[in-house]
């Protein structure tokens, strides 16, 4: 409980420094890119403006998924986090598409001339911006590590799409500034591919999640060495492991002493159950078979 507490509390405190920060941005550079007629500005500013809406979703997703199993979904409601995370992946990848898309138009036509000259104000809005959203995204970006959230680290990730936007303004304006206005949708284009590709990785890291996909091999071996550690355990004969969400789900058959009551051998179980529960956070549930073995003979009866 104090684990899922902690996890919504960072959630909440993140996502809501985020909005303020996208807020106030998306005003200073609205407000710079239309007084230094800055229209790479005024995307911008655009885009930042589409990054509270991110987080809202974020917010929204990760509230529903904290919710308490009930009758119509006994295993709880993780799941709908990996959708909030699908859902800003989208949008990720739309921003991507749509800054790719006007850059390369721009370079195809070879309309440079619709690049105004833009006044210092802009590119001292772009610095501003680059630092605040890189900022942001290593704050989230640390905070969704801890607390294993896919759907905060989608939201990190649009931050630094953002950070990266701002530094394709600020070329591009720098460029328009010396005379080269074509650097800046070159500059588009590159940005592009950065935030395709973590658009495609929040994506798939999204739908693991949500197919049950095993855990990694490491955490695997340390499940079946916590198990073997515990008194009675003579072997582990399945392990089989499932992301659901941010949590994992275990089906362990350990093998116990064929001769011992069933008691024991529950007991046995239960002490592989509290083990793994223990060393294990992100272990939600735990189902754990006992199989006998005669230990003379060394061979199973089923």
């Amino acid at each position: 409980m104090e684990v899922e507490q902690d996890f919504e509390k960072t959630a909440m405190r993140v996502s809501t420094v985020s909005i303020v920060a996208n807020f106030v941005l998306t005003v200073f550079k609205l407000a710079a890119g239309v007084a230094a007629h800055s229209g790479a500005m005024i995307s911008d500013a655009i885009h930042s403006a589409s990054d509270v809406f991110s987080t809202i979703v974020v917010m929204l997703g990760i509230r529903i998924s904290r919710r308490a199993s009930d009758k119509d979904h006994p295993y709880g409601h993780e799941r709908l986090e990996c959708v909030a995370a699908i859902v800003l992946s989208t949008i990720l990848a739309a921003t991507g598409l749509g800054i790719g898309a006007s850059a390369a138009k721009k370079i195809v036509g070879g309309d440079t001339a619709a690049l105004a000259v833009p006044g210092v104000l802009a590119l001292v809005a772009a610095v501003v911006s680059i630092l605040v959203k890189e900022g942001m995204y290593q704050y989230t970006r640390a905070s969704a590590k801890r607390i294993d959230s896919s759907a905060l680290m989608a939201d990190a990730w649009h931050h630094r799409s953002d950070a990266l936007s701002s530094v394709g303004a600020l070329i591009g304006i720098g460029g328009a500034r010396l005379g080269y206005p074509i650097l800046d949708p070159i500059a588009s284009v590159v940005i592009c591919f950065f935030i395709e590709k973590a658009a495609y990785e929040i994506f798939m890291d999204a739908v693991d999640k949500m197919v049950d996909k095993a855990c990694d091999e490491q955490t695997e071996k340390e499940l079946e060495q916590c198990a073997l550690d515990q008194k009675g355990v003579l072997g582990v004969d399945l392990l089989h492991t499932r992301v659901f969400g941010n949590k994992i789900y275990v089906d362990i058959e350990i093998c116990a002493d064929g001769s011992t009551t069933l008691r024991s051998a529950h007991g046995i179980a239960e002490r592989v159950h509290d083990s793994i529960e223990k060393n294990f956070p992100k272990v939600k549930h735990i189902m754990v078979h006992v199989n006998p073995v005669d230990v003379n003979e060394k061979t199973q009866l089923f």
